[in-house]
């Protein structure tokens, strides 16, 4: 029986592998291009493995493994470098096996006289074909293949569902909101002390001279409604996990300006683009389970309320987290230690000085400490404490400031806060000395400096369970007592320069003044407190209490009472998932002042949310 030639099994091999590529259904290309590969290794490693026999029953020029290599390099289904090393390879062991055929046939014809040896002498027309056993080609074809396989499982196309391996270190979320809001004043609102000291500390400074002034300094809107603002805030963030400990993340985010307490862009403006800022930077580590650090800029790392700290307020700096279960895992203890950086002073100011002026830095240390305790199934409670020290960012009186002789700035300019809302009680920063030429007509051009310290208590509580059956029911409560408030200090330092919170009977005189150091709120939700699944709900009511100097003003909720602090009044919202992990929501803020002027004013916001 004739035993199957080598150079058959091996095209036999490639064609059965070419028809299964050219007939594709339900094959994906990685699949494709592994079968393939698989084909093209199997057959010319079968073809090199019985090069002698392929040698004798070829022409000298050009063995049949040889041709092979060239067709299917000029077919483009074997890379070009690849194959011009196998052709280079082939080509040598045809020439060496063709000098051992030449040696066989020496010896052969030396053999020949031999007796019995005349039946194994070669006749014209034979094909000398040496056997190769199944048991050896099965060995070369497994070889073959988990070397071909081994390749396609580094390279990524081995497995046609499965997703480069970095790519499951990266998630990207993000969020969009769609909001409608209107204000609406008070009718009997004061409209004509309530200046905007933020657009003056902002820009230049005013003249308070009233011998010299041209005009009103920049004023707040307090009876003009502005109804129907569309407004929209998107933000898209990026993080990747580096490690099992390390990961960083980067988000940017829509906003009118850069001011720290809201992402949210109005619309209009004649359609033009829309601004987009750098809204976190961040890269964190976890040295233990227990424990993560996180620097650069990123989200609030303290429980917290909006009274004190805006929802879109992020920090700059550095921040330690631990979080550690105690006991039979009912009870964890939790905490935070931050240390943020909130201003620097400029590198070149005065700007018009060959003298400059020291470097000053504005910070906030906070420290937090709390604990979850898991009652039952249905009843959760958590509190926290925290201290809050603002350093630094008191305003300073000036030493003596002659700006009629030429001087373009004071050395306290500095201390005016880089943003403020409205609220807290100022002071003028500049002690601007008099023209002896004309005292009464010399102007005075003023910043305002916040006038208290700000060494805060905060303390919070959340009280989680269920009612009416399956309904959750979660009250919070918040109080921050600002322990540096000291109305004595507070003249003493503004060298009786402080012109604001005082009341309406237009008296600047410390008998008028009216402020105070403490704040809270209180709010109850019914239904689930974050919806995301089509259906969820919840609805809340609260009530603020947020006195002039309990908290600096800059940082807080920018939307009740439109920021800041010195306010009181109640909140009503709703929430209603229309479709999973997007809501439909309403709020109806309503707050007034609780000292000086009257204020009041009420904000309605329709939301559409998104997030992925």
């Amino acid at each position: 029986m004739t035993k199957p030639d080598n150079h058959s099994i091996s095209f036999q091999l490639v064609k059965e592998s070419m028809n299964y590529l050219s007939n594709p259904r339900g094959r994906s290309l990685p699949a494709r291009k592994s079968v393939q590969n698989l084909a093209i290794a199997s057959a010319v490693a079968l073809l090199m493995a019985t090069g002698a026999a392929h040698a004798q029953t070829a022409a000298p020029a050009e063995s049949a493994m040889v041709k092979l290599i060239r067709g299917l390099i000029q077919s483009g289904t074997l890379n070009k470098d690849v194959g011009e090393a196998l052709l280079a390879q082939a080509q040598t062991e045809a020439m060496a096996a063709q000098q051992a055929q030449r040696q066989v046939a020496a010896a052969t014809a030396a053999a020949a006289p031999v007796a019995g040896t005349a039946a194994m002498r070669p006749e014209a027309g034979d094909v000398r074909v040496p056997y190769i056993s199944q048991t050896v080609r099965d060995q070369i074809r497994d070889e073959v293949k988990g070397q071909v396989m081994a390749q396609a499982r580094t390279e990524g196309w081995a497995a046609p569902n499965e997703t480069p391996e970095w790519t499951k270190r990266i998630r990207i979320e993000g969020d969009m909101r769609l909001r409608n809001e209107s204000r609406y004043y008070g009718r009997y609102n004061d409209n004509l002390n309530l200046a905007d000291y933020a657009a003056i500390n902002a820009g230049s400074p005013y003249d308070v001279n009233t011998n010299t002034t041209a005009g009103l300094p920049p004023m707040l809107n307090t009876r003009q409604d502005r109804k129907n603002l569309w407004r929209v805030r998107a933000r898209f963030g990026v993080i990747a996990e580096i490690s099992d400990t390390t990961s960083a993340g980067v988000r940017l985010a829509t906003g009118s300006d850069d001011n720290p307490v809201s992402t949210t862009q109005t619309l209009g403006g004649g359609l033009n683009k829309k601004n987009i800022w750098l809204d976190q930077a961040w890269i964190s580590n976890r040295p233990t389970d227990w424990l993560k650090i996180t620097g650069g800029r990123f989200g609030n790392p303290f429980v917290s309320t909006d009274m004190l700290f805006s929802n879109d307020l992020n920090f700059d700096g550095v921040a330690a987290q631990f979080d550690k279960k105690l006991g039979n895992e009912a009870l964890s203890m939790f905490g935070t230690l931050g240390i943020i950086p909130l201003e620097y002073s400029s590198d070149s100011a005065p700007k018009n000085s060959a003298d400059k002026m020291r470097s000053e830095t504005k910070w906030l240390l906070g420290a937090q400490v709390g604990a979850n305790w898991k009652l039952d199934s249905t009843n959760r409670l958590r509190g926290t404490v925290a201290y809050y020290s603002f350093q630094n960012i008191t305003g300073k009186l000036s030493d003596p400031c002659a700006l009629y002789a030429g001087a373009t700035a004071c050395n306290t300019d500095w201390s005016r806060p880089a943003y403020m809302q409205k609220g807290n009680t100022l002071m003028l920063l500049r002690n601007i000395a008099l023209n002896p030429a004309g005292p009464a007509n010399t102007p005075l051009p003023q910043y305002m400096g916040l006038a208290s310290k700000f060494q805060l208590l905060d303390l919070n509580a959340r009280w989680e369970t269920k009612v009416l059956g399956d309904y959750g029911l979660r009250l919070d409560a918040n109080y921050i007592r600002n322990l540096a408030y000291d109305e004595d200090e507070m003249f003493r330092r503004a060298g009786g320069g402080i012109f604001n919170n005082y009341d309406s009977t237009g008296n600047n005189t410390r008998a008028n003044f009216q402020s105070g150091g403490n704040a809270y709120m209180v709010q109850a939700t019914l239904g689930k407190s974050n919806p995301v699944v089509r259906g969820e709900w919840n609805v809340s009511a609260g009530y603020k209490y947020i006195e002039p100097d309990a908290l600096p003003d800059a940082y807080n909720d920018s939307s009740f009472h439109l920021g800041g602090t010195n306010a009181r009044g109640y909140t009503l919202s709703g929430t209603y998932a229309v479709d999973k992990n997007t809501t439909l929501s309403g709020r109806w803020l309503s707050s007034k002042s609780i000292y000086s002027s009257p204020f009041a004013i009420d904000v309605m916001q329709l939301e559409l949310n998104t997030r992925f």
